[in-house]
């Protein structure tokens, strides 16, 4: 497929927020500038990358200090938890200290029972265990959910509180699951994915949850959506699972773009920025 046959939606009347992206990582290493830049272009003015550990914690600062659209989050991955120490939390702790204006939430933790690559108890250990940090540091909360549903609301019921707000990152579930999730005060994300043709439970979800409860995504470099699937993912991208989100319910991309964005700033705190 040639670029100038990928249909672009029409968004200069539209102004969007990336919850969610992994700047840090190496694909983005040799043509970040020009990825925000496309961005800027795209309509996407503020853009969220994550942290998934101590260092990827560190990069996501650095590059928010150096970049006026970006913010960013620390917090240890599922995929990542398997030796914590308290020392790690004292330098997680460091780093918001250091670095609050930069840092608008805590995230990516939570569960992975897909992959397991750390055992599930100790997954369950440091996901409570970060749950109680980021509300002493008075943050919201980005989850990462992979099989593991239940254990994920247990442990968000069990935890101090969600006066903070927290996302549901990927939102990969289905409705009953969302609602739960909502009943919660957390928001849902929805990713690329939304655009595939063979998503229908998503795309249900997309279309009946509440407006003033959803947020959006990339998770680039994954998952990027219809019409550059397999490819890159990138922020500038996050207009296509908007623009997909109006189309399931049936209103303009506009509406998508300017509730979706309000969410952002309000769970972030991003005017008080």
């Amino acid at each position: 497929m040639n670029s100038t046959d990928i249909f672009t939606p029409d968004t200069q009347d539209c102004r969007f927020i990336d919850t969610h992206c992994h700047l840090d990582m190496d694909a983005f290493a040799e043509d970040l500038d020009e990825v925000l830049e496309r961005a800027i272009k795209a309509g996407v003015d503020r853009i969220v990358t994550i942290g998934i550990d101590l260092r990827s914690s560190a990069k996501a600062i650095a590059l928010a200090d150096k970049y006026p659209q970006l913010s960013a989050t620390i917090g240890v991955h599922p995929h990542d938890v398997e030796g914590l120490q308290d020392n790690d939390y004292a330098s997680l702790e460091r780093l918001y200290v250091d670095h609050c204006q930069s840092i608008v939430a805590f995230g990516e933790i939570g569960l992975d029972y897909y992959k397991n690559y750390a055992d599930p108890a100790v997954q369950r250990k440091h996901y409570a265990r970060q749950l109680d940090l980021a509300h002493e540091l008075k943050l919201p909360v980005i989850i990462h959910n992979r099989d593991a549903d239940e254990d994920i609301l247990n442990i968000l019921r069990q935890a101090k509180s969600l006066d903070y707000g927290g996302i549901m990152h990927c939102f990969s579930g289905d409705l009953a699951l969302a609602g739960k999730i909502i009943d919660l005060g957390m928001l849902i994300s929805i990713p690329g994915v939304v655009t595939f043709k063979n998503s229908v439970t998503l795309q249900e979800v997309a279309k009946n949850i509440p407006l003033a409860s959803m947020v959006i995504e990339t998770d680039g470099p994954f998952l990027a959506p219809h019409p550059y699937r397999g490819k890159r993912n990138e922020p500038s991208y996050v207009v296509y699972t908007a623009q997909k989100i109006a189309e399931l319910r049936g209103i303009d991309l506009p509406v998508i773009a300017d509730q979706t964005t309000a969410n952002s700033q309000k769970i972030f705190q991003l005017q008080r920025r």
